[in-house]
């Protein structure tokens, strides 16, 4: 090979592996970008897939009840009052309570005493418990009743006041500016959705016996992560 043909050749491979390179370089950039791209699409279907209670029902029932009272798009709501919340959920109360028997495990029953909306030290650890439980949620749902003894005009104020304890308790727990955004409230009185004596056997606040007159004098507390 003389001089001119060597020099040549050097071009031609001076020349081509840059060009390599960049197109390895290309190819490898391509699969991270692939790579960090699909992740959080795994991670979130991973994460839904374990939601099984989050069924369609379900979900367009917590968008209703999540836009009348206010968590929505920072609307600032402060509460959905008896027939407020039996027209935004069109359902049976019957219906309303079995939407949320999936949640057995990881909602708390908060109960008061008779005509009282004062949390005890009991009620107080458990409303705790229920907020660390958060695994990612975005909705802290209190939904707060009264049992049957009494005035109706006195038990929507009864359970008014029980759902309130439940969120000036955080709020003096926790002091997090976030937390107006995230907890709902839902007050039933005596109306709406009363809770049958089968909820006795979920996490409460209390120990010992428990009738339905004593489960309805109540707040039930749990994160929602349902994606809506």
């Amino acid at each position: 090979m003389n001089g001119s043909s060597q020099r040549l050749t050097l071009l031609i491979l001076a020349l081509a592996i840059p060009t390599v390179m960049v197109a390895a370089w290309a190819r490898a950039a391509q699969t991270r970008l692939k790579e960090t791209t699909s992740a959080p699409s795994d991670v979130a279907i991973a994460s839904m897939s374990d939601d099984t209670y989050c069924t369609p029902r379900l979900k367009t029932i917590i968008r209703r009840v999540a836009g009348a009272c206010g968590l929505i798009d920072g609307a600032g709501g402060r509460g959905c009052q008896p027939m407020q919340a039996k027209s935004v959920a069109a359902l049976s109360g019957d219906e309303f309570n079995a939407l949320f028997t999936p949640l057995e495990k990881r909602a708390h029953i908060i109960q008061f005493d008779a005509s009282k909306a004062e949390l005890d030290p009991d009620a107080a650890a458990a409303i705790e418990k229920a907020w660390s439980d958060q695994r990612g949620a975005s909705f802290f749902f209190v939904v707060s009743r009264a049992s049957t003894d009494g005035a109706s005009e006195t038990n929507e104020a009864l359970s008014r006041d029980r759902a309130k304890a439940v969120l000036t308790h955080l709020q003096e727990k926790f002091k997090d500016d976030d937390l107006k955004n995230e907890v709902g409230l839902l007050w039933l009185g005596e109306q709406y959705a009363q809770l049958g004596d089968d909820f006795c056997t979920w996490s409460r606040s209390r120990t010992g016996a428990c009738t339905a007159m004593e489960i309805n004098r109540s707040a039930f507390v749990a994160w929602i992560d349902c994606a809506i």
